[in-house]
Parts: structure tokens; sequence; C-alpha cells
């Protein structure tokens, strides 16, 4: 594949790298990548993939702009407030390389779409933000030989690795043979992460993937980068490819797609029956018109969740404050927890019973559920 005059004169600064040179810049011009997510992490990658002139980048996102993704998720802008990601993604590409070919798939990764979808590219790039979808992107990459290059951001903390069986390297699998708890792990809507940390990661698996395509340098195939942003500073974990892992490994098991959200703990909105521990937020509506069930809502949100949403009737009570303020609460009391979604009051209600408690409920789905509630039931 020729570059044409334009293009000798666009990628110069890589030209002039012998690492790289012509006949890198024409593997980079010849690659197809297909990016997960275009949020936090596929913000950094798709915009430097893009700009390196990869010739097809493909973009997988279900969601729409909200101005919550705005401290970190730098493809979007105020003016595109309710466009499809992918459709954002596309437009501020096009502005930074009109060269490259965007390929954009408004759809939900699924089992059902991933080995399909996988097909058509050479690199895959894993910027999304839940277990299930991680370990469905890993599985799917080992099981139709492509290297996944690995992201994820928490907080202040980052992690990057490429993983590549078919290369002699481990798998997700390897590092994380079983996902966390449900409920163990915040999402980032709930625990919150420095808007700048997606940058750093994201800027990490775009070199992952330019070093890939062109064979320069050494990959982190077999080293996990965990970065603190608290304290900027790196450190690196050697991950062996796992002879017993259930996919890549001696005798493999695991030989096709599965339910990952059941095999993660995840309940979906179609899950019809609730955690034990949990009530409905039409309970919680209940609990706070009749006072007389004797039942204390407590709004375990932080003080600027509740700036936003105030729950009438509700007794505040952070998350962050629980450890040391249980004791205002009655442990003889029925008591329902409410927080944004309806993780962290999980959380709340394990810890409070380790207290004591003996009626203690998480409100199922939070605020978000409460407030599509209410929606639901006002007048058109």
């Amino acid at each position: 594949m020729e570059l044409s005059p334009d293009a000798l004169h666009r990628y110069a600064r890589h030209l002039s790298l012998p690492e790289i040179g012509l006949a890198g810049q024409k593997k980079i011009r010849a690659a197809r990548v297909l990016c997960l997510g275009a949020g936090g992490l596929g913000s950094p990658v798709l915009f430097y993939l893009a700009a390196a002139g990869v010739g097809r980048l493909g973009i997988v996102d279900f969601d729409t702009v909200d101005v919550t993704n705005l401290q970190r998720q730098i493809l979007h802008d105020t003016r595109k407030l309710g466009w499809a990601k992918t459709a954002s993604a596309r437009d501020a590409l096009r502005h930074v390389n009109p060269d490259v070919e965007i390929v954009t798939h408004d759809t939900r990764l699924t089992r059902a779409n991933a080995l399909t979808l996988f097909a058509d590219y050479d690199i895959i790039v894993d910027g999304t933000d839940n277990f299930p979808t991680r370990y469905l992107a890993n599985d799917a990459c080992v099981l139709l030989g492509k290297p996944n290059v690995y992201g994820s951001i928490f907080r202040f903390e980052g992690q990057a690795s490429l993983f590549a069986p078919h290369r002699g390297g481990p798998c997700y699998r390897c590092l994380y043979p079983e996902p966390p708890p449900s409920g163990a792990v915040p999402s980032c809507g709930e625990g919150g992460v420095l808007g700048v940390l997606p940058g750093v990661i994201g800027a990490i698996q775009a070199t992952e993937v330019l070093k890939f395509i062109t064979g320069a340098g050494v990959s982190l195939l077999g080293r996990l980068l965990v970065y603190d942003a608290l304290t900027l500073r790196f450190r690196e974990i050697k991950v062996r490819r796992d002879p017993a892992c259930p996919l890549c490994g001696e005798h493999p098991t695991i030989t096709s797609l599965m339910d990952y959200e059941q095999w993660c703990g995840v309940s979906t909105p179609s899950s019809s029956s609730p955690h034990p521990d949990e009530v409905t937020v039409r309970d919680m509506q209940q609990a706070l018109d009749d006072p007389g069930l004797g039942i204390c809502v407590v709004d375990i949100r932080e003080p600027w969740e509740r700036a936003r949403t105030q729950i009438a009737g509700s007794v505040p009570l952070p998350m962050s404050e629980l450890e040391q303020r249980w004791e205002e609460l009655r442990p003889e009391q029925a008591i329902y927890l409410c927080c944004q979604v309806g993780v962290r009051s999980l959380m709340a209600v394990d810890y409070l019973k380790r207290k004591g408690f003996s009626s203690v409920k998480s409100v199922r789905g939070g605020l978000l559920a409460w407030e599509a509630e209410r929606s639901s039931r006002r007048p058109d």
C-alpha cells in the first residue's frame, strides 16, 4: 500500500523513526483496529490511532453523550449532548484525520455479535468498564486468535496489558480467573475516577497497538502495568500463561462464548427476582408515604450527590461515614438503604449485618430506579 505525498508529509515524524519508517507506516495504514467503547479509555485511544493513520478504526458503543462524561471523555463536547457516542466519535475523528476509515457499530457487545464483529479486525482494544464485557471480549479474542490490548481505570489507579495466547502470552483469565463478587467493585459512577487518568492508560493502550502493528520495541505481553496517579508511580506485575486456564490452557474447557452477566453474578434489567437483601423502589416509596410502617429510609450517598437530588423523608448518612456513625442507627428498626444505583447500599447492608442489624435492606437500583419509577407515573 503506497502512501500519497500528502501522507508522507503528514506522517513525517513517524517516517524519521528507524523503528517505524516507511515500512512501519504502511503497516499502520493497512491495519484494522476495533475499539470497544468510545468513553474515557476509547477517547485517547481513538484520537491517537486516528492521528497515527490506522487504516480502519472500528468503534463499538451503544451509549449516548451525557454531561457527566465530559470530565474525562474528551472525544465528546457540550455541543453533542444526547448524540450517540459512535456518531460523536466519528465526527471528532474525521477532523483529526479524514483519510482514516471510521466504522461505527452502534450496539452493545454481546455473545451473539462479538465473534462476527471481531472477525473483521486485526487488533481489539478493550476500553470497557464492566467485568462481563471484559470476559466476553477476552474470550472472543482468544477463540479468534486476536490480540487484546487491555486497559482499565478506577478512581486514581489504572492498568494496562496485552493479552495474546496465540503469541505465547496469557489471557485475561490467566490474570483474573474469577470475577469479583457482584457489587464488590463499584462502577466509575459509584466510585469516581480522576478525569485525566484514562488519558494516561488510553495513551499506553494506543502505544501498544502501534508497537504490535509495527513490531517496534517490547510489548506488554506477559506484563501488567499498574499506574497510581496519587503517587505518580508505575509498577509492573509479571503475568504468565496459566497451563490450567480453562480458555487458553493445555486442556481448554471453554470453547464457546457463555452468559457473562450470569457468570459474573450481575443482575440485568430483565431480572424479576431481586437479591434477598433488596427491596424495590416502590417499597421505599411506600415506607416514605406511610410513617406508621416504622421503616427508616437511609440515604447513604455523599453530600454532593444529595445536593442534586433529595429524597424527602430520608435520613442522610454518607457511606464514607458509615463506619464512624453506624451506632446512630437502631439495630432493631427496619432500615432501607439507598444509594445512586444500588451497589454501595448492598455493601452497606453487609456491613450493618456484621454489626448485628437484622432487618436492613438495600433499595434495588437506587436513585436511578426511583427517578425512573417516578417519571413513568407522570402524566404525558
